[in-house]
């Protein structure tokens, strides 16, 4: 960007700023310092079970809210209108299937991490494959949440990019390191409320420059702005309402569902009850981010429709606009350019402090623990610190390859949750729902569903194929002739005579089916498989692992054809079922024996927390 053009902070800017990172610092410090001392893994992977609603459900936002939405959706409507806004459909079943199926089944087994649910469920190996591939997920996601705000900043405004991502990097390495779960919780629900903070004031702002909310409406109608539902049920078109309504649900359900970073916020919960209420908690607050974030889109297109700034942003990405159009608008107000910089710092600090934490966590209950079992809780909890502290600066190493990816910030998060997120999520399906599922088939099923979305990823970023459509950034309504409107329709007929074919139509998928298509894939090869090499018994079906689905939507069948057809087991597990069907888990995990019973609705209201960790090591 021209240095002219560039856009410059005020001192009290900078405080706010560091005020920001001061405040997320002296959480961590007070949880380090507080309570049992971050002295055990239970307290300092799992916030000891003892969490409420309210932070769990801020938690749960902030960690999906990350930087990447706060700058990537408003720079989506200002490109190609309001269609991305249907997403928010998705928003209803992405989240009451997570509440009333995934959560029961992973809350009444007492887990630490999501992944011990694979081997109860199969096997070590499948165990080890779902956590290995949740790694790989989240650390090239984390590379890009640290690097887009400040590659964003720097643009603008000139910031040291290395600096602020080291800043940035470090608290929240630091914070995650001292004070655990508790920490990573409390500052998600403070960062959380500085982001809509910082959202609002952007939006008042700029509504106010542009000359009102009527003035702003004229101009985004007129630009062609506001989209209709669009049921084209092409699946290669990048967004319509099928992509984002249906093919939204399944990047939902991969997130809310099956990502560790959310299921240890719901297992951190005091009772079921609270996890699921949390669930629903997460609801209206994830429509007004996403309500929020469009509107700043539409108001940023009223307030620069037919101007082009590519010149003063130079090669930056359109990304950068946003940020642009923030510190454009906020210039002559001391203290707001800083707030909403807070609150997109705030976005990145809280999703990758959500990721150090849950990797920490799957490393060391998957990866670690199994193969040394005396390992003492001083020692392991030392682990987990070094473990946090270790990925935080493999995320600093990961934000450097990102701004080697050409798509928008929003287009490659989404592609990376799809491409990684799609077949975790398949893997859990097919063991929760399909009983007749074996390991071999859930392993065969996990490669074929990776090697898949990789193909179609990797195909469309070597074509590039991107059936978007560019909206024209004129906020004129435009008048067409006769003549004109013929020229239109003979381009139109040529474009669309012109569409790809065959491996190239199948590299255009849009990314938002990513999901789905490869949660499929793994349904069905594991299945496939699963059948070859002789599907699993009732009786080997560890009782508490099995969601009866198909129970459920065959429930017109008698009785004896359910049972042959579902082999359905109950979720609340029992000590007596689980040591006559499946003894060897015992070695394997101590979290699901420790218990006498599956809890009751009575002793999920109110239960101490169990000895999960110490049965586990003491084994």
């Amino acid at each position: 960007m021209d240095p002219s053009d560039q856009k410059h902070f005020t001192a009290v800017d900078y405080v706010i700023f560091a005020v920001l990172l001061a405040a997320s610092m002296g959480i961590g410090l007070y949880h380090a310092l507080s309570g049992g001392r971050q002295r055990t893994t239970q307290e300092f992977l799992m916030a000891d079970r003892s969490m409420s609603c309210l932070p769990v459900s801020l938690s749960l936002i902030a960690s999906f809210q990350s930087a990447v939405a706060i700058i990537g959706v408003p720079a989506e409507i200002y490109t190609h209108g309001t269609q991305y806004w249907f997403i928010g459909c998705a928003y209803i079943l992405g989240l009451l299937i997570p509440a009333h199926v995934f959560i029961p089944v992973l809350y009444r087994l007492r887990l630490s991490s999501a992944y011990q649910y694979l081997e109860l469920r199969f096997s070590k190996p499948v165990r080890i494959c779902g956590t290995l591939t949740f790694i790989f997920q989240m650390v090239i996601y984390m590379g890009v949440c640290v690097y887009t705000p400040a590659f964003a900043l720097n643009a603008v405004t000139g910031f040291e990019l290395w600096g602020v991502v080291l800043a940035t990097g470090l608290v929240c390495t630091l914070y995650t390191t001292i004070g655990g779960l508790k920490a990573v919780i409390w500052t998600d629900v403070f960062q959380t409320v500085v982001m809509f903070a910082g959202q609002l004031a952007v939006i008042v702002v700029g509504v106010q420059q542009t000359g009102g909310v009527s003035e702003v409406w004229r101009k985004v109608w007129e630009g062609n702005r506001i989209s209709g539902l669009d049921l084209n049920p092409d699946p290669t078109e990048r967004h319509t309402f099928w992509t984002l309504g249906v093919g939204g649900v399944f990047l939902m359900l991969s997130l809310y569902g099956v990502n560790q970073a959310q299921v240890q916020r719901y297992l951190s919960s005091r009772t079921e009850k609270v996890a699921i209420r949390s669930c629903y908690m997460v609801f209206p607050s994830l429509q007004l981010a996403l309500a929020l974030s469009c509107v700043m889109g539409l108001v940023m297109f009223a307030r620069y429709c037919g101007e082009d700034h590519s010149d003063r942003l130079g090669s930056s990405k359109g990304d950068a606009m946003v940020i642009y159009f923030v510190m454009d608008m906020l210039q002559g107000l001391p203290g707001l350019p800083g707030l909403f910089i807070a609150c997109l710092f705030s976005a990145a600090l809280s999703t990758i402090s959500s990721a150090f934490n849950s990797l920490a966590t799957v490393t060391m209950e998957d990866l670690i623990k199994p193969h040394f079992p005396a390992m003492t809780e001083a020692r392991a909890t030392l682990l987990s610190k070094a473990l946090a502290m270790s990925y935080g600066l493999l995320c600093l190493a990961m934000a450097y390859l990102t701004h080697l990816m050409g798509d928008s910030v929003l287009q490659v998060a989404l592609k990376i949750f799809g491409m990684v997120g799609g077949p975790i999520l398949g893997l859990f399906c097919l063991g929760m729902f399909f009983p007749w599922a074996n390991s071999a088939g859930a392993v065969a099923g996990l490669g074929a569903g990776l090697a898949v979305s990789f193909w179609v990823g990797v195909g469309s970023i070597v074509t590039r194929s991107s059936s978007a459509r560019q909206v024209p950034p004129d906020c004129r309504a435009i008048l067409l002739s006769d003549n004109t409107t013929a020229a239109i329709q003979t381009v139109l007929s040529n474009v669309t005579l012109s569409q790809p074919s065959g491996l190239k139509r199948f590299y255009s998928l849009s990314y938002m089916w990513y999901s789905g298509f490869n949660c499929f894939t793994v349904i069905l090869t594991g299945l496939i498989i699963s059948f070859l090499t002789g599907p699993m018994k009732e009786e080997d079906v560890t009782p508490g692992t099995i969601y009866p689905l198909l129970g459920k939507l065959l429930c017109f069948l008698p009785e004896h054809l359910k049972k042959k057809l579902c082999c359905v087991t109950p979720l609340g597990p029992t000590l007596s079922a689980q040591q006559s069907h499946r003894p060897q888990h015992k070695e394997r995990n101590g979290s699901v024996f420790s218990q006498d019973d599956g809890p009751s609705p009575e002793e999920t209201d109110s239960f101490l927390p169990p000895p999960f960790v110490e049965c586990e090591t003491a084994v």
